[in-house]
C-alpha cells in the first residue's frame, strides 16, 4: 500500500526534480497530483514514464491525501501549506517560512533523521536551504568524532539557487557578450553574473551579513548543534547547477586527515573523491543529477591545534532541495506513516 502524494510548484526547477526523483527512488506513490499556479494550469509535467497535467494549486482540495512536497516560495507556502496541513495531509516545505519555527521540525535525514517525530505538532516539515543542506551532511560524521567548535565557509552558489530567471540571465548575459548591441542588463542580480562572481545573496542584515549567510549559521545551529559557531560569505558564480563550498573546520579534539577521510568515506550521502593530482576532485558540473554530496581537497589546517579544510560540492536543485524534500518523506514513512 502506498501513499497519496501532492507535489506543489510543479512546473518550477525544483517541482520537476520532485517529480522525478519520487519516480527514481521508487517512493511508494499510489496516485500522485502535479499543483501549480493559475497561469501554469494545464502545464504537462513528467513523473517517470507517465505525463500528468498540473491543477490548480488555488482550488486543489487537500483532504485524504497523504504527503505534500511544496516548492512554491514563502508567500504561496503562507496561504496553502496550512490548508494542507490542516486537511490531515504532511507538508514537507521547500521554502523558509518555517525553517525557524521551534515547533517544525528542520531536517536533514543524513544528519536529524529523527526530528521528522516533531512534525505532528503543525503537520508541516521544513526542508533547508540549498548551501546548509550539503553542508551539514559533510559537518555530520566530523562532529561526531571529534566534536566541532567553529566553522568557516565560503560558498560558490550556482545560478539556478536563483530559480530559472537566474539561469536565463547567465544564459543571456553570457550570449550577449558575444554579439555587439546584444548585451544584457542585470536584472534578477545586483551585477552582471556571466564571468563575474558576485558576493551577495539574498538581502543585507544590519551587521553586514546576508540573509543567506545568517540562514546558515542558524539552520546549522538547528540541525547539528547550537553550540557550533558558525561564519559564512555566500557567493554567486556564474555555473548553472552545483553549488560548492570552501568549508574550515576547528574540533575540540585532534582529528587527523586520514581519519577524516576514512570517516567520511564511511558517511551516508556522501562520496570522497580526494586524489592529490590534476583532476583528483569534483566540481560543481561533474555532481549535476546526481544523489551525493561529494567531498574533496580534505587536508589538516596548521594555523591551529585541531583543525581540518575541505571543499564540498553538491546538485543544489537535489540534494539542495527536491532530493532531501523526498529522503524527508521516506524517512516520514518508514517511521511515523508507516503505510508504503
Amino acid at each position: 500500500m502506498g501513499y497519496k502524494v501532492v507535489v506543489a510548484g510543479a512546473t518550477g526547477n525544483v517541482g520537476r526534480e520532485m517529480l522525478n526523483i519520487l519516480a527514481e527512488r521508487e517512493f511508494p506513490v499510489d496516485e500522485i497530483a502535479a499543483l501549480a499556479s493559475r497561469r501554469s494550469i494545464g502545464t504537462e509535467v513528467s513523473f517517470g514514464d507517465k505525463t500528468i497535467t498540473t491543477k490548480d494549486l488555488d482550488t486543489f482540495d487537500f483532504a485524504g491525501w497523504d504527503i505534500a512536497l511544496f516548492a512554491v516560495g514563502s508567500d504561496a507556502t503562507k496561504i496553502y501549506a496550512p490548508k494542507a496541513a490542516a486537511a490531515g495531509c504532511v507538508v514537507i516545505d521547500n521554502s523558509s517560512l518555517y525553517r525557524y519555527d521551534p515547533a517544525v521540525p528542520l531536517v536533514v535525514p543524513e544528519v536529524n533523521a529523527e526530528a521528522v517525530d516533531g512534525y505532528t505538532a503543525k503537520n508541516i516539515i521544513a526542508n533547508p536551504n540549498c548551501s546548509t543542506a550539503q553542508m551539514v551532511v559533510a559537518l555530520k560524521p566530523i562532529h561526531d568524532r571529534a566534536k566541532i567548535k567553529r566553522v568557516v565557509v565560503s560558498t560558490y552558489q550556482s545560478v539556478s539557487g536563483a530559480g530559472k530567471e537566474g539561469i536565463d540571465e547567465l544564459w543571456d548575459q553570457t550570449k550577449g557578450l558575444y554579439v555587439p548591441g546584444q548585451e544584457v542588463a542585470p536584472s534578477k542580480f545586483t551585477k552582471q553574473i556571466a564571468f563575474n562572481v558576485i558576493p551577495h545573496i539574498d538581502v543585507f542584515l544590519d551587521d553586514g551579513s546576508t540573509k543567506e549567510e545568517w540562514k546558515m549559521v542558524a539552520e546549522t545551529k538547528k540541525i547539528l548543534d547550537k553550540s557550533i559557531k558558525v561564519t559564512a560569505t555566500c557567493v554567486r558564480v556564474p555555473v548553472f547547477v552545483g553549488h560548492s563550498e570552501s568549508i574550515n573546520i576547528e574540533t575540540e579534539e585532534f582529528l587527523d586527515e586520514a581519519e577524516a577521510r576514512d570517516i567520511l568515506r564511511e558517511a551516508p550521502g556522501i562520496l570522497v573523491v580526494d586524489k592529490r593530482e590534476p583532476g583528483g576532485y569534483i566540481t560543481p558540473i561533474e555532481c549535476v543529477g546526481e544523489y551525493a554530496t561529494y567531498i574533496s581537497r580534505i587536508r589538516q589546517d596548521s594555523t591551529i591545534d585541531n583543525g581540518l579544510n575541505l571543499w564540498c560540492v553538491s546538485d543544489n536543485l537535489r540534494k539542495g532541495a527536491a532530493l532531501n524534500a523526498v529522503q524527508i518523506a521516506e524517512v516520514l514513512g518508514k517511521r511515523c506513516l508507516k503505510k508504503g
